[in-house]
């Protein structure tokens, strides 16, 4: 029986070979629209994930500020300073923490022989390498044992080692940070960095040893990343437990800045569904397009085989027989359409390749940019998409002819 339809469904095929192919291609340039649509979309909402990824997308930043309101006997205005007594609350209070880290900053004057410049240098702990999810590209970075023992320990970004050694080797060498001799023992890959962001220059040592720099009796913030889901409770127990140390009301965001890069990933992964629901809408409605081609094409095909209905069941077709004969007919155009659709979806995407997105703006910046992959679940979801128009633009003429009177079709003329 499935054998007699697809024969049937062929032959009703070549008896118009041109009307049939002119459908298959719209069907085709519809399917293809939808897949290189959502692809986009996967593409764009990769894109967004690798840039938070490269920064650390689990971290978490908190960072002391002044008070904005009233709290006891404290006016407005009064200056949250952080300790390291700060450091072991929130290990203890926030749960699942993984890593945490002070963090302490001061601009300084870096030498090497004759080369001198101005470049950031950051006192941390070692988690810190797994916080903002870095990488060494040269030597190693800075460990527990460096950090107790206050060794005069530096890593430098990649940028800073052009500048300072301009092509030497620096893991082994020494640099001068604020006249201070620091030993360099790792080199970072270059981090995507925006205009004159300083990511690149930035010089990292022990924060034990940053007190040859400057007093780290206060810390200027607080690094840490956690296993817990729930980002906004984390927060929410941070500027609690702050509060009630610090002598702050829990409502006074302006208190304590709390940098969650977690939930601007969540912010931008609604963007991103928006986004690929608009991409999937577009391309819905291209193939739609090319659906009503193919309901026009087998009404006419209903029109033009009238007298044939009519003989079918003048000799014993029953409706559900000449409807799936009809729709047999209208899901194999469907089919072969979709099937050469895909195939130029993959050659698109293999010729567009990577489409500028964040590169336009940061330097380092590959893997912020979108590309064009055809991923499994993109065919999945394009093949649904293809079967649901493929049914409804071929129920229609199956539906009418399968309701022919059988005798006025054997009296159309």
């Amino acid at each position: 029986m499935k054998r007699d339809l697809l024969q049937q469904a062929y032959r009703a095929m070549r008896y118009d070979l041109r009307k049939t192919v002119l459908t298959m291609l719209g069907m085709a340039w519809g399917i293809a629209t939808v897949v290189v649509l959502l692809a986009y979309g996967d593409g764009f909402s990769q894109a967004i994930e690798n840039i938070f990824e490269s920064f650390g997308a689990t971290a978490v930043g908190i960072f002391p500020n002044r008070t904005s309101e009233q709290a006891g006997g404290n006016k407005a205005g009064v200056q949250v300073r952080f300790t390291n007594d700060d450091v072991e609350l929130l290990r203890n209070v926030v749960p699942l923490v993984r890593h945490i880290s002070r963090h302490s900053e001061k601009p300084s004057v870096v030498q090497h022989g004759p080369r001198s410049f101005n470049f950031p240098v950051l006192g941390l702990d070692p988690p810190i390498y797994h916080i903002w999810n870095l990488h060494v590209a040269e030597g190693r970075f800075f460990d527990d044992r460096d950090n107790l023992s206050h060794g005069q320990y530096a890593v430098i970004g990649s940028e800073a080692k052009d500048k300072l050694f301009s092509g030497m080797p620096a893991v082994g060498d020494t640099v001068r940070i604020a006249g201070v001799a620091f030993q360099v023992i790792g080199v970072l890959q270059p981090r995507m960095q925006e205009g004159d962001d300083d990511d690149n220059r930035t010089i990292y040592i022990p924060f034990n040893v940053m007190d040859v720099l400057r007093d780290t009796h206060y810390v200027d913030g607080i690094w840490l990343d956690s296993m817990g889901l729930n980002h906004e409770k984390l927060t929410k127990t941070v500027r609690d437990s702050l509060a009630l140390t610090h002598g702050f009301k829990a409502s006074d965001e302006r208190a304590v800045s709390i940098f969650d890069a977690q939930k601007q990933l969540s912010q931008f992964a609604i963007i991103s569904m928006g986004l690929k629901i608009l991409m999937g809408f577009i391309g819905t409605i291209t193939l739609g397009i090319g659906g009503i081609g193919l309901m026009n094409i087998m009404l006419v095909s209903v029109t033009q085989r009238t007298r044939e209905i009519g003989v079918e069941k003048a000799l014993g077709a029953r409706k559900r027989d000449i409807l799936f004969q009809f729709l047999a007919e209208a899901l194999v155009i469907t089919a072969v359409g979709g099937l050469l659709g895909i195939l130029i979806s993959y050659a698109i995407s293999l010729s567009v390749g990577t489409l500028t997105l964040y590169s336009a703006m940061a330097s380092h910046a590959e893997a912020g940019d979108i590309h064009l992959m055809v991923a499994p679940r993109v065919l999945l979801i394009a093949t649904i998409i293809l079967g649901f128009v493929g049914v409804c633009s071929g129920m229609f003429p199956a539906v009418r002819a399968a309701n022919l009177d059988p005798i006025e079709a054997l009296r159309y003329e």
